[in-house]
């Protein structure tokens, strides 16, 4: 079968516009949404490729292939599935191998010519090391002539995780839970997992050569940096040293299993340098997003504005200072009723975790909210919607959250408290409560998180 999924949507977003500040919700959900569609990677790789009788063309380019050349697709990540989708349907026949590692209960389909395999999301399993391997029988097989196509998106590191010699897959894990719990930003978290692996920090395109590689990947990190969106397949940036002195900054050292600690010591700890850097095409990032938001808005009647395309942080301290940044916002022309509307994009928002590290319901997204919430005072005429393009913060069934001027009250009217919430990680049971959770179902794709605030000149609809 070779279809793929619709393109994502919101899927409750009549609901979701149906409480607290109306107008303003149903303009931040409709500006979302388009942010959204924009994400669509299945669509970008049907426009980047094309088969033709001795070659193939990517965003492009041509590259040759030789009568018994092969075209062998690896992959791993939450949008990688679309990509692979739409490589078998652009190439067909052309395609000779491939398998690409999606993340369990997705809406999977099954490809013609290209293995399918599952595994877990966001920490490690015994399916992830099964899936890693197999990527790299296959990377190995590649030989000269032959071409690569290599999508590896957002949540690969988890997916395909290959403990190096002297490390099991339980102290991997360990590492994986210890970095994701630290509140560290996804460039430090990729930094140190590059160098305890047999498969990233370029790993992965040392056995492909000397075959031509070629990445197909969209971005889900602050800056577009390539070696923290496409690691195995890239030369990586860091060092051992640049991932020893994070692990001590942010106090894992000393609780890092043994082995962990001593193949940092090794020199297989250091990446690779690869011979010839691959050509990288980045199909869809948080820019085109922000851009096709601010046509949405436009097209609403609204002015409309890109904050920024490259926030990171604490999910808390994000989601109040957009807050307070959309209430600072001038009236503008007092003879004007268009509403304003402030759309931005970054890597994903870090929760730190406090304690045992527990990881509680809920995700950066849907903290933001949360955190926006709180800081916008009763009646205040703001909607803000925080939503994460996979269409699961934090591992929930939940995308992100909506919240506006009235959240609060309806939160304390309710028995509610949103502090709470915050301090225990808890932020989607509050938000299942108010109702607030905006749900996509699995996207297939993976961009940048995204946000939407929309401001309003008077009160929208009451709570």
């Amino acid at each position: 079968m070779s279809a793929t999924a619709a393109t994502a949507r919101i899927a409750n977003a009549g609901e979701l516009a149906g409480r607290g500040m109306a107008e303003l919700r149903e303009l931040a959900l409709r500006v979302a949404g388009a942010g959204l569609a924009a994400c669509d990677v299945g669509l970008a790789t049907e426009g980047a490729v094309a088969a033709q009788n001795d070659a193939v063309e990517i965003a492009g380019r041509a590259y040759p292939l030789a009568e018994d050349a092969r075209v062998i697709v690896l992959g791993s990540g939450k949008a990688t599935l679309a990509i692979a989708a739409a490589l078998e349907r652009r190439l067909g026949a052309r395609v000779d191998a491939g398998a690409v590692v999606v993340r369990d209960g997705e809406d999977t389909i099954e490809l013609e010519r290209i293995e399918v395999l599952l595994a877990d999301h966001p920490l490690p399993s015994e399916r992830s090391i099964a899936g890693a391997r197999r990527l790299a029988e296959l990377a190995a097989d590649a030989r000269a002539g032959d071409l690569v196509l290599a999508s590896f998106t957002g949540g690969s590191s988890a997916l395909t995780s290959l403990p190096p010699p002297g490390v099991s897959g339980a102290d991997k894990r360990r590492l994986h839970e210890l970095l994701l719990s630290s509140g560290a930003p996804i460039t430090e978290v990729n930094a140190v997992r590059k160098h305890v692996s047999a498969l990233k920090g370029g790993r992965l395109a040392a056995r492909i050569a000397p075959a031509t590689l070629v990445n197909l990947t969209a971005s889900d990190v602050a800056g577009d940096v390539l070696d923290a969106i496409t690691d195995p397949t890239v030369q990586d940036g860091s060092t051992v040293a640049d991932a020893v002195a994070i692990l001590r900054e942010r106090e894992l050292w000393d609780a890092l299993p043994d082995s962990v600690r001593d193949h940092l010591a090794t020199p297989a700890a250091e990446s690779p340098r690869l011979e010839r850097e691959p050509h990288t095409v980045v199909l869809v990032t948080g820019r085109s997003a922000c851009e096709a938001m601010v046509l949405e808005a436009e097209r609403a009647g609204a002015d409309a504005r890109v904050v920024s395309t490259g926030l990171e942080g604490e999910a808390r301290e994000l989601g109040g200072m957009l807050a307070g940044m959309a209430r600072a916002e001038p009236d503008g022309d007092s003879a004007r009723t268009l509403p304003r509307v402030l759309v931005g994009c970054g890597g994903e928002a870090t929760v730190a975790l406090g304690g045992d590290g527990a990881f509680g319901a809920g995700g950066p997204n849907q903290e933001a909210a949360l955190a926006a919430a709180l800081a916008l005072a009763e009646g205040v005429p703001i909607a803000a919607c925080f939503l994460d393009t996979d269409g699961s913060d934090g591992g929930t069934a939940a995308a992100g959250a909506i919240v506006d001027g009235h959240t609060a009250g309806r939160a304390t009217g309710g028995g509610l408290d949103l502090e709470a919430a915050l301090a225990s990680h808890r932020s989607g049971d509050a938000l299942a409560e108010l109702g607030d959770r905006v749900l996509t179902g699995p996207t297939q794709t993976n961009v940048n998180d995204l946000f939407v605030i929309a401001i309003g000149h008077a009160e929208g609809g009451s709570s």
